[in-house]
């Protein structure tokens, strides 16, 4: 039996990402689809006002919107984000997301092996 790297989404079918992970009204709603000592990759669907605090990640860390709009603060600078546009937010530096209106994002964080 083959194991699986990927998980949460069906194989060998085309799918639309963007409808992976849906909208809650109050809650950040993520899909981890990989996960390991070097890759993370998840997906996540902010209603609007919700955020995730200022943190630091120990891999470099980039965000591509699906949907809606974003400001991301990485260090002390705001970057405001729509949907088709990607971001990195490098290793060790503190970033944080705020939904400026509902968005949805693909989260790729690559660690050091």
């Amino acid at each position: 039996m083959t194991q699986h790297l990927i998980k949460n989404i069906d194989f060998s079918k085309v799918l639309e990402m963007e409808s992976l992970v849906q909208y809650t009204e109050g809650q950040v709603v993520s899909r981890t689809l990989a996960q390991s000592k070097t890759v993370s990759i998840t997906l996540f669907a902010f209603t609007e006002g919700e955020e995730i605090s200022s943190h630091s990640s120990g891999g470099d860390a980039m965000v591509y919107l699906l949907d809606g709009e974003a400001e991301i603060t990485i260090g002390e600078e705001k970057f405001s984000m729509k949907k088709g546009e990607t971001i990195v937010m490098p290793a060790g530096i503190p970033h944080a997301l705020l939904a400026v209106k509902k968005f949805k994002m693909l989260l790729v964080v690559v660690f050091a092996s």
